[in-house]
């Protein structure tokens, strides 16, 4: 898709689709809005009073357009209310605008530049989120159809009407298709069947990135042999199982010049959780190729550094295996010892992503770097207690939290922050080990999973977990431009994270 801002008048586009925004009860006499009514005779104002269209987001009213308007249709959007998360609604009406355009049989759009009369408005920040929800609501994957549909959109418009304003958006455009090429590399990793995207398929993608890196990032991928050597036995305990060939990838970014800071990005890389031997009801099953979310995302944030270009070393760090059940595979009572030392009681077997990630953190600890993030599908309960389309994060250091709630807000990617209450970590005590991988109560799952994970921390090291169970993978439609299966969840907002620092 090929998207560009110009200074214009959007009546005179020559665009399949012209796209208007409303504001929330905006007044249908203000000078544009008249001027297009008077256009269509009045016709725009009785269908948005016939439809109870109020510019809400989502909301959205489509026009034949007259004589007068060289489009064929006009699309009105509701942009939402002015004082209330801008960049949000604009997205929203974006995604608004494909589906639309699709359901038409429309290539191309002329947009117009929404927020551009917001008292907050910043051409580059908003030209940005246009163009990422564009790009977000334009993907499809039918990689395994024979017969695939090609409802493309091939070229969007974004009409200013300051010329200075568009010049400012396209340096947000071209860092927003940065963004999403690497949000689509995560989403075609987990939509990818688990019979193909197998832990040594993960390696071969974290090749190809380094490959196409310039040079800037290298790749180093560690079989069954030499995971054994470092002692990784928590890792290979959960991978003993399958009859696919476990591989732990460690990436490494650094910039030209001295690194400001070192930072470890962690993905928990489960390419099929069947639960083991604690095996999961069948039906629960069929959404479980996307357990690996947390390592595609780790991938698809490394796929943007080539242009990208952050002043950071950086680490991903994916321990990549299946969770199958068979004659090898750990067994409900076993105990492992894990990388830093620490022993773990495996109590259930279908608690195997935190088991992994024991290994893959004490592996990040022992590069020394000043922060550390892991991103994984981890817990149901982080599902319950926070819904589908929200992420929990769980930190020991505020200031950290309050960076990534941030960056998540400003990317539209929905966070909440989570406590590690101490107190319960005395629910996963173990009487044989260190620690038991699961709480002996069935509530605050997330809590105690988190407080698990903080058992291969060092003391001081700042460390972030973000649970993505919810929002890693869409079996609904998430709003206007997400679409079902894997959404590139935690892409956006670390790569927004990086820009801040």
């Amino acid at each position: 898709m090929e998207i560009t801002c110009i200074k214009g008048d959007i009546l005179q586009s020559k665009a399949d689709l012209v796209v208007i925004g409303v504001y929330k009860d905006e007044d249908w006499g203000n000078e544009f809005l008249t001027h297009v009514n008077e256009i269509f005779k009045g016709r725009m104002s009785k269908l948005a009073k016939s439809q109870d269209f109020k510019g809400l987001p989502g909301q959205s009213l489509i026009l034949a357009a007259p004589e007068e308007i060289l489009s064929e249709y006009v699309l009105v959007v509701g942009l939402g209310d002015k004082t209330t998360d801008p960049k949000s609604s604009v997205r929203e009406a974006s995604g608004v605008a494909v589906q639309t355009a699709k359901r038409l049989g429309c290539r191309t759009l002329a947009m117009e530049f929404f927020g551009e009369d917001d008292e907050t408005f910043d051409a580059a920040e908003f030209g940005r989120a246009i163009t990422e929800a564009l790009l977000t609501a334009d993907y499809k994957f039918d990689s395994y159809k024979n017969e695939t549909i090609d409802d493309k959109i091939t070229a969007v418009t974004i009409i200013a009407e300051d010329g200075r304003d568009a010049r400012k958006a396209e340096k947000g455009i071209e860092l927003a298709h940065t963004v999403i090429d690497g949000v689509t590399v995560a989403r075609d990793l987990v939509n990818t069947p688990a019979r193909d995207m197998t832990p040594t398929r993960l390696a071969e993608t974290a090749e190809n990135i380094a490959k196409m890196s310039n040079g800037s990032v290298k790749v180093k991928i560690y079989d069954r042999e030499q995971c054994e050597k470092k002692g990784m036995n928590a890792f290979l305990s959960i991978a003993q199982g399958s009859e696919e060939e476990p591989k732990f990838i460690h990436l490494t970014y650094k910039p030209d010049g001295k690194a400001k800071k070192v930072i470890a990005l962690v993905g928990k890389g489960v390419t099929f959780d069947s639960g083991g031997l604690s095996i999961k009801p069948a039906d629960y099953m069929m959404t479980m190729k996307c357990d690996m979310a947390g390592a595609a995302a780790v991938l698809g944030v490394f796929a943007t550094f080539t242009r990208t270009q952050p002043k950071f070393e950086i680490h991903g760090i994916i321990a990549a295996t299946e969770n199958m059940p068979s004659g090898k595979a750990i067994r409900p009572g076993d105990v492992v010892r894990a990388m830093n030392k620490k022993t773990i009681e495996i109590t259930n077997t279908d608690a195997e992503g935190r088991v992994t990630l024991a290994d893959a953190l004490s592996y990040a600890g022992k590069l020394n770097p000043d922060t550390i993030i892991d991103l994984a599908t981890l817990t149901g309960a982080c599902v319950v207690a926070l819904g589908e389309e929200i992420s929990g994060i769980m930190s020991n250091n505020p200031e950290l939290t309050n960076q990534l709630l941030s960056s998540a807000s400003y990317m539209s990617e929905n966070m909440w922050e989570l406590p590690l209450f101490q107190n319960y970590a005395k629910l996963i005590k173990s009487d044989l080990a260190d620690v038991k991988n699961i709480s002996s109560v069935r509530y605050g799952g997330s809590l105690t999973a988190g407080l698990f994970l903080q058992n291969f921390i060092e003391d001081g090291q700042a460390w972030a977990h973000i649970d993505i169970a919810g929002p890693a993978y869409a079996e609904r439609e998430f709003g206007s431009y997400i679409s079902k299966g894997g959404t590139g969840y935690g892409v956006r907002t670390l790569v927004r994270w990086l820009e801040t620092l």
